[in-house]
């Protein structure tokens, strides 16, 4: 489609770096750089310890940076714009199929993918990453670590992990192969006839990977279909535009671009959709973010999805990376993300840190924060509410935990990878006696207690025994996970998850998209009565 492109600029930026160039600009404005220069050449020249002029210029370049009023702006060398790329456009690359996170400048393995390198090697989610090579990671970017990683498919990659309950290091050679993570992990008809797809990312092959199983789920007498975006923080635009065209007409909006001092970009769908009339309820929640909101956005106006959840986070601004010389990239804020009825996606976000926001954005529920934000109509004149985020036609929040499972949480917060990695050793342990319709006992709570306590984890007794729901979801969740997959997991937890159990029950009353939407409508009104 013509109107579809990647964001990412192609104009050259070009920074007046040298000192040189900064001593000879004159005139009014040039103070500042004249003054950067001074201070320059004195710490060459005087400064007992000094940083070579590569760093100074570098730490320059990434403060100026830092300190633009622009949250999402950085500046990534050849080798983190690298990892921004592999991590936000593609999805195969020659790894081991491990998600690495970062947490008090130590590097912990995440999430380990099934039928890669990793898997079979043993590695376990809540390792900690201690070398790569040789090269201790303590202190490393997770950017720099994960370039350690990868690598050509064949090579090899020596890595020394620690394991929780496990003094020694335990070191693995592992051969790196073509990893794929898969945008949809798993698509299941539930009762009723319902599609169920959980889209995790919107890699390269996303809208694909949504129409094969869009397809799939239609030849298993798939009568409605629910696209689930919890939890997905965004990624490519081009395929977030085609993942709405499987669901719209030829012609209809699916987001507008709004840049300073230019045109609007306004991108249609021009394909016949793959699922043009069956019932879709889209579900978001406060991490859904980005290309996400541009979906849920598209088909909320067009009134092709109900949009079933908690508000979205809000992430409407575009990024665009401007390439540099010496393979450096600055991305920077350039414009904003509109749905088709003109609501922003933008929220306002307050800063915590350097990488943490907060939403002030409320959700539709009743209520003058409700009635404060913008309204919008819909194609079919519903009304839908803007000031930042997609905010669902049917509000459902999460069930409160109780005050006994917060104070648990709360106690448990500094060893939740402990508490992971026993549940998860444990569900190894278990998962070849276990049957499909197993269910969680007091004994199997008794041995958790015991692991925790051998782990030197420290819970009370009391404590635990008055969290016996909370516990018996932990340990459901894990052991089914690891003895029947994903899919089972998820069909097994979903009498506690009153957002799924909503959208189900509207599907289950509504039988077409105007009757999905008109009880929704209906229940809005009622519960503003």
């Amino acid at each position: 489609m013509k109107m579809r492109k990647f964001l990412i600029g192609a104009a050259l930026v070009a920074l007046p770096f040298a000192a040189g160039a900064f001593l000879r600009q004159s005139g009014p404005g040039n103070e500042g750089a004249r003054l950067f220069a001074q201070v320059l050449q004195r710490i060459e020249n005087n400064a007992v310890d000094s940083l070579d002029r590569a760093a100074i210029y570098e730490k320059a370049a990434r403060g100026l940076v830092k300190n633009l009023k622009d949250p999402y702006a950085d500046l990534y060398s050849p080798e983190e714009i690298a990892a921004f790329q592999r991590n936000t456009l593609r999805n195969n690359y020659g790894g081991l199929g491990m998600q690495i996170e970062p947490h008090d400048e130590a590097i912990f393995v995440g999430r380990v993918f099934p039928n890669t390198p990793a898997a079979a090697g043993g590695v376990i989610a809540g390792d900690q990453i201690i070398s790569v090579d040789s090269v201790p990671v303590t202190g490393l970017k997770i950017e720099e670590v994960s370039a350690k990683l990868l690598g050509k498919p064949g090579t090899q990659v020596n890595v020394v992990f620690g394991r929780l309950g496990i003094p020694q290091p335990i070191k693995g050679t592992f051969t790196r192969g073509i990893i794929r993570i898969p945008a949809v992990p798993y698509a299941i008809v539930l009762d009723g006839g319902v599609g169920y797809i959980p889209l995790q990312s919107f890699n390269d092959q996303a809208a694909e990977d949504v129409a094969k199983s869009l397809q799939t789920l239609r030849q298993k007498g798939a009568k409605s279909f629910i696209l689930d975006l919890r939890g997905n923080g965004g990624g490519s635009l081009d395929q977030a535009l085609e993942i709405s065209e499987l669901f719209l007409k030829p012609g209809q909006q699916i987001v507008v671009v709004r840049h300073r001092g230019r045109e609007p970009e306004i991108s249609a769908a021009s394909r016949v959709p793959v699922i043009d009339s069956m019932p879709v309820v889209v579900m978001v929640d406060g991490n859904s973010a980005s290309a996400s909101e541009i979906v849920a956005g598209s088909l909320q106006d067009h009134d092709r999805g109900l949009v079933v959840g908690t508000t979205s986070f809000g992430k409407g601004l575009v990024q665009t990376l401007f390439p540099l010389d010496g393979g450096w990239y600055v991305k920077l804020t350039t414009g904003k993300w509109y749905t088709p009825s003109g609501r922003s996606i933008q929220s306002e976000h307050d800063r915590l840190g350097d990488e943490r926001f907060v939403e002030f954005a409320a959700d539709s529920a009743p209520g003058d924060s409700a009635r404060k934000r913008p309204v919008f109509k819909s194609d079919a004149g519903r009304k839908i509410l803007g000031g930042g985020g997609i905010t669902p036609d049917v509000v459902v929040q999460l069930d409160s935990t109780t005050t006994a499972e917060r104070e648990f949480l709360r106690t448990m917060g500094p060893f939740s990878q402990q508490l992971y990695v026993t549940v998860y050793n444990f569900g190894l342990d278990r998962k070849s006696s276990l049957k499909p319709d197993f269910q969680v006992t007091a004994a199997m709570r008794e041995e958790l207690y015991g692991r925790l306590v051998k782990a030197k984890i420290p819970v009370q007794r009391a404590q635990f025994d008055a969290v016996p729901e909370l516990i018996d979801r932990l340990i459901d969740q894990r052991f089914t996970s690891l003895a029947f997959g994903d899919s089972t997991a998820f069909r097994r937890s979903i009498g506690d998850d009153p957002q799924m159990k909503a959208a189900l029950d509207y599907l289950r009353r509504g039988t077409t998209q105007r009757q999905l939407l008109a009880l929704a409508s209906g229940q809005m009104v009622k519960s503003q009565e």
